[in-house]
């Protein structure tokens, strides 16, 4: 039902607009991946590792997504391509698990992919109504795909207990399931190929490459470089994963001991180096026992921290897919150089600022709603969420990042953007 309602309108609006060049197949891919993956929920239990397991059924999802990407469309629909890749992050509900709830998850990318579908309304209103369309359904496909999440996995994707294990589970045989050929072997001759080419050809000739697949510069063995030594490429291919393989230890000694105390002098207790494995249940619990106690976070990742107890003030620094939640703050709550973190104050916290930070969710209580405000400098993706008492339901908006500068009487006056209207 989720299908006709709302997935094919979309791939009608795309295919309706020809510099899109199908796109709408790709998407349309996209969609029967993920109704697979849904079928296979209701047949299999649930594995203990549902990301590495569910990845070979990924794997068409993903190639659908990279071809969209990597198509060579007019520069006219960059914002086109930009759109449906912020839209097609929701995609990946499949693999999570609450919390958050996936269909809030989904629900957050439209404001994302909002941003670059009202730049394409500014544009064409009045003037081209299928990119109007183009917007409009991509948008009510994203909510249909909320709702039905919402309706039916709410804690994430739903599996069959008395099902059978996904190890064994045999897909039925069709198109998408079944492999593909890797093509002819390497060593096939100049002749043979010619052979099957010939035999690939039709009567106009438009298949005659078909099966055929892209040459990288380190398998063209006719260049200079590989007339003497046929055994090159090898050699640097595993140069490159060696180089690789070092990177990774060098990031890890970059991060100290975790580090959880309080510091009589100030009054300030110091969480550093903080992952999800360094905690019991991976949370790390600060308790504070005095109003004028401050708490500085520094260089986590992965990381919960939870903070019991009136406090002063809390700072969130240079942390990374982190999660923070206290109680209240008397002055305020700072974010500087983190990415990718989530704050919730579960009472009152009357200032929030924001630097240097690149995605930031903030929940807010009931009670602090009112009374909260922002201050933001050279940061990007920032939302806030809160529950909205009439409804019932949780909100979410974004907080603006363009704004618009005029001169006026010798001063500089600026207004938010109207993409954010």
């Amino acid at each position: 039902e989720h299908m006709k309602r709302a997935a094919t309108p979309f791939v009608d609006a795309c295919n309706a607009m020809e510099g899109l060049k199908g796109t709408g197949s790709h998407i349309h891919d996209v969609w029967v991946g993920i109704r697979t993956i849904v079928e296979i929920g209701t047949k299999c239990q649930k594995p203990a590792d549902v990301q590495n397991s569910l990845m070979p059924f990924l794997k068409p999802v993903q190639d659908a997504m990279a071809k969209i990407r990597q198509a060579r469309l007019d520069r006219t629909f960059d914002w086109h391509i930009k759109a449906m890749m912020e839209m097609l992050t929701c995609a990946s509900w499949v693999i999570m698990s609450a919390p958050p709830a996936p269909c809030n998850f989904i629900k957050g990318t439209v404001g994302s992919s909002d941003f670059w579908a009202n730049k394409i309304r500014k544009e064409y209103k009045g003037k081209d109504d299928a990119q109007i369309a183009f917007c409009d359904t991509m948008k009510a496909l994203i909510l249909d795909l909320s709702k039905y999440v919402k309706d039916f996995h709410l804690s994430g994707l739903m599996w069959n207990p008395k099902g059978v294990a996904l190890g064994d589970y045999k897909p039925s045989e069709s198109p998408s399931s079944a492999p593909k050929s890797s093509g002819p072997a390497p060593a096939v001759g100049t002749a043979d190929m010619m052979k099957e080419l010939a035999s690939k050809r039709t009567n106009d000739g438009t298949s005659a490459a078909t099966g055929l697949k892209k040459v990288s510069r380190e398998q063209q063995t006719w260049r200079k470089e590989y007339k003497n030594d046929e055994a090159t490429p090898a050699p640097t291919t595993v140069k490159l994963s060696q180089v690789k393989t070092v990177k990774k230890p060098a990031m890890e000694k970059k991060r100290g001991a975790p580090v959880c105390k309080f510091q009589g002098v100030g009054a300030k207790w110091i969480v550093e180096n903080q992952t999800k494995d360094s905690n019991p249940n991976g949370v790390c619990l600060v308790e504070v026992q005095n109003p004028k106690e401050q708490v500085y976070i520094y260089n986590c990742e992965n990381a919960t921290i939870q903070i019991k107890g009136k406090l002063k003030s809390v700072v969130f620094d240079s942390c990374v897919k982190s999660n923070l939640v206290f109680e209240t703050a008397i002055s305020s709550c700072e974010v500087v150089n983190c990415k990718r973190i989530q704050i919730q104050s579960t009472g009152v916290c009357p200032s929030f600022s924001i630097d240097k930070t690149d995605g930031c969710l903030t929940y807010l209580s009931p009670e602090t709603v009112a009374i909260s405000n922002f201050v933001t400098s050279k940061s990007s993706e920032m939302n806030v969420s809160w529950l909205d008492e009439k409804s019932g339901e949780q909100k979410e908006a974004p907080i603006p990042e363009q704004f618009v500068h005029k001169l006026v009487g010798g001063a500089i006056t600026s207004d938010v953007s109207d993409l954010y209207h």
